[in-house]
């Protein structure tokens, strides 16, 4: 049995962090869901940017929908809902047979509204509307407007993927503000099943700190965090509060580990999948990682809901000089920063692209 199945039938589910045009044209998408176990997809605006940057397979969409006034940020998003609905049928079959539970494609709001709530739940509202598929998850940044957004947009009925979490305390007011969503849900009498998924990213932790620790230490914040933070997972899942709103139907937030692609070139390639399997979590994995894990994979253990030895390796960090708590915040503040730094590329790139298309707004230098 493949690897791939074996992390499956344990309990953990496998998501491709990637999307490309290519990848869907090739059939690989498809090929990774029948022989590699690959339950969902994530997107972002770097994949995006890349996807766009490294193919011409865009450019003739991109003219096209120019010529009919399109530009910016809505080219884009017609751009992105295109290739995620044609994943998100590919996953329907298994979205149907799960009941809502797995196949899902996750597409972020712009990353320039990670500190406006009311923007990021109208847009998270219309990207829900536009996509006209029951299995998009809308990515929502964990930050301190987000977290007020999450609570009503699941209230309004759209699933969410809770992006850019780095902390237990940021999970945590993730899980609870979903909870909130659901639990006014079920007092107005509507249905308590609205899918949402908790993303803790993972690697970042370990290139924040790889000049300040010892070498004993290298590679080994990111694992100890992700256990702090799926003890609080299980005990969540165990609280009265939860079992409530479980008993109305309501569907558990799964935790997610994002930013599992190893940044270490000494490090082993699957070195975060193999460490972090857990029943009932998710692994969103770049394709590379995908790949390098079929091949040389393996399970060394599971997490447990005590956390192991965490906190013992978190208090080696502390002794070092390093404070989790600031951390987790610099480290959200960056990803933050990050993603529109990315979006900014990616506005940057669809107008160059659209420069070629029209060369009155070449000579003249204007941007869409």
């Amino acid at each position: 049995m493949k690897i791939t199945q074996q992390l499956h039938d344990l309990g953990q589910r496998i998501w491709l962090d990637n999307i490309t045009r290519d990848l869907l044209n090739s059939g690989s998408l498809q090929r990774y869901i029948t022989e590699l176990s690959v339950t969902g997809l994530t997107s972002n605006p770097t994949i995006f940017h890349n996807a766009m940057k490294n193919s011409s397979v865009y450019d003739d969409a991109i003219r096209k929908k120019f010529q009919t006034g399109k530009s910016g940020e809505e080219l884009f998003v017609e751009l992105a809902l295109e290739d995620l609905t044609r994943a998100a049928d590919l996953f329907r079959p298994l979205h149907d047979a799960t009941v809502g539970v797995d196949g899902w494609v996750s597409m972020e709001v712009s990353p320039l509204l990670a500190n406006d709530t009311t923007d990021t739940i109208r847009a998270a509202l219309q990207l829900h509307s536009q996509f006209e598929r029951p299995n998009l998850l809308v990515k929502i940044p964990g930050t301190k407007a987000g977290i007020a957004a999450i609570e009503e947009v699941i209230f309004a009925g759209v699933p969410v993927n809770v992006t850019l979490l780095f902390s237990r305390e940021q999970y945590v007011a993730a899980a609870k503000a979903y909870m909130r969503g659901i639990a006014r849900r079920i007092a107005s009498g509507r249905d308590a099943r609205v899918a949402s998924v908790a993303s803790v990213f993972i690697s970042r932790w370990d290139v924040a700190v790889k000049d300040r620790v010892s070498v004993e230490l290298s590679n080994r914040l990111g694992i100890a965090i992700a256990l702090r933070t799926y003890k609080s997972y299980r005990k969540l899942l165990d609280s009265p509060d939860w079992k409530t709103l479980q008993a109305a139907g309501a569907l558990p937030q799964r935790l997610l580990w994002a930013s599992t692609g190893t940044k270490d070139p000494a490090a082993k390639e699957t070195f975060y999948i193999d460490a972090l399997y857990a029943p009932d979590t998710i692994n969103t994995i770049p394709e590379k990682t995908l790949l390098a894990f079929a091949q040389q994979g393996e399970i060394k253990s599971v997490l447990t809901p005590d956390s192991g030895d965490a906190e013992q390796l978190l208090a080696e960090f502390s002794r070092a000089g390093v404070d989790v708590d600031t951390l987790a915040a610099d480290l959200q503040l960056e990803g933050a920063a990050a993603f529109e730094k990315s979006w900014d590329a990616l506005m940057s790139l669809i107008a160059s692209k659209i420069d070629v298309f029209d060369p009155v707004r070449q000579s003249q230098g204007l941007k869409p």
